[in-house]
């Protein structure tokens, strides 16, 4: 084994044990007695099931982390990815549709071998704990769908990515950069209008209390609100939740069916309050943004690397390819993808900081908003007390403690 795949086994078997670490301490933290804040909303039975739900969750993740590495590496070392090469190079295609279908492969039987592992949790663990509303034919209708739209959207934004690499010389990450950047915005449009009502109906809202409510907050803080859609996410879970997206027109703001009947109208009106806060902070265009220069900087990172014949070595690769070179290379970028990913997440706990506070000063009485965090908390039985490690690691929003003190603090 040469440098490079010492480099990747070692950064391989590090994050399995940082992040087993993680979920472990987390584990441990949930076991702590429930803090004042909570304790008119988690009764012993509720404060049970919580741990319950995270210790489930936590064994879960532990066991398909190991199992995965386990598959990754039994595929390295019996030459699996050289082996696969060879089957598909001996098919009459070109060089794009052979890497193609050598991607696609793997990706399919990644995406397979992880299926038990999800049919698991969501039929096992999230039935046994009131969740789950999904049945197999939505289940399984979710993931034709989305293999529909791999096939339809990625194939042909790969294939230009391979194109480019292949052909276009010292400049190639450049135009891949162009590429994917403009695939990201196009996404942004068309998602709310176009890919989510494949999974999901979204009906104007009717209530008339909830929506003047809403429209004359809107109104109040100068946002242009022409229509509140209402999600059926008890399609397939209990969960809640409520979301902003897309730029222009094609923006949408909605709110889960199971939220709405959970929630009273003056903290449904923070929760909305807590969604513009992030247009009104623009955290949806600066996400884009850093999301488009992280694009940049993994491309260039790539192209330095994709000709490296010991990056093939290293997977006993008889031919070096473009397609291969760039699924070895996202194994030799993970500890680069790591530390970006703890940025990425404490500059997004940052914008929920953000947004709380906006709402906060915004809405009548800040209280609605944290009775309305309390009780997304109790209804998803979410960890009171999750360690801070794992926060580091994992969170992309803050704690409910930590983001009821802040709310406090900004309106004292």
């Amino acid at each position: 084994m040469n440098i490079y795949g010492i480099f990747i086994l070692i950064a391989l078997l590090f994050d399995f044990i940082v992040n087993s670490i993680a979920d472990i301490l987390n584990s441990r933290a949930n076991r702590q007695a429930l803090p004042e804040e909570m304790k008119d909303y988690y009764s012993r039975e509720k404060l049970d099931q919580s741990q319950a739900y995270s210790w489930e969750n936590t064994r879960l993740s532990l066991w398909a982390s190991a199992f995965n590495l386990i598959m990754l590496l039994g595929f390295w070392f019996l030459e699996g990815f050289n082996h696969l090469d060879q089957w598909v190079r001996s098919w009459p295609m070109g060089s794009i549709l052979t890497g193609l279908v050598y991607i696609g492969i793997l990706l399919m039987g990644q995406s397979l071998l992880n299926l038990p592992f999800k049919i698991y949790s969501t039929f096992v663990i999230e039935e046994r704990f009131g969740f789950n509303k999904s049945t197999v034919q939505v289940y399984f209708g979710d993931r034709l769908k989305g293999l529909a739209l791999s096939i339809i959207l990625g194939a042909p934004l790969m294939a230009g990515v391979l194109a480019f690499f292949e052909y276009s010389g010292s400049l190639a990450w450049v135009y891949c950069w162009g590429l994917v950047a403009g695939f990201m915005i196009f996404i942004q449009f068309v998602a709310p209008t176009w890919i989510m009502p494949m999974f999901n109906k979204f009906t104007p809202l009717e209530n008339n209390e909830l929506k003047a409510s809403l429209f004359n907050y809107a109104k109040s803080v100068d946002f242009p609100l022409k229509n509140i859609s209402v999600m059926d996410g008890s399609k397939r879970s209990t969960k809640s939740n409520a979301f902003f997206s897309g730029f222009g027109k094609n923006k949408r703001i909605a709110l889960f069916d199971t939220l709405i009947e959970e929630q009273t109208v003056p903290e449904l009106t923070a929760v909305l309050a807590h969604e513009i806060g992030h247009y009104k902070q623009n955290h949806i265009l600066k996400n884009l943004l850093i999301s488009v220069f992280h694009m940049g900087l993994l491309f260039f990172v790539m192209s330095l690397f994709l000709s490296q014949k010991g990056l093939f070595d290293a997977f006993y690769m008889e031919s070096a390819s473009i397609y291969a070179g760039l699924l070895f290379f996202t194994l030799l970028y993970s500890p680069v993808e790591l530390v970006l990913s703890i940025g990425l997440h404490a500059l997004s706990r940052r914008f929920e900081f953000e947004a709380d506070h906006f709402a906060a000063r915004t809405i009548k009485n800040p209280e609605h908003l944290i009775e309305g965090l309390k009780k997304l908390s109790v209804n998803h039985l979410s960890t009171i007390t999750p360690h801070p490690f794992y926060v580091f690691l994992n969170y992309s929003h803050p704690p409910i403690l930590e983001r009821i003190g802040r709310i406090r603090s900004a309106t004292s």
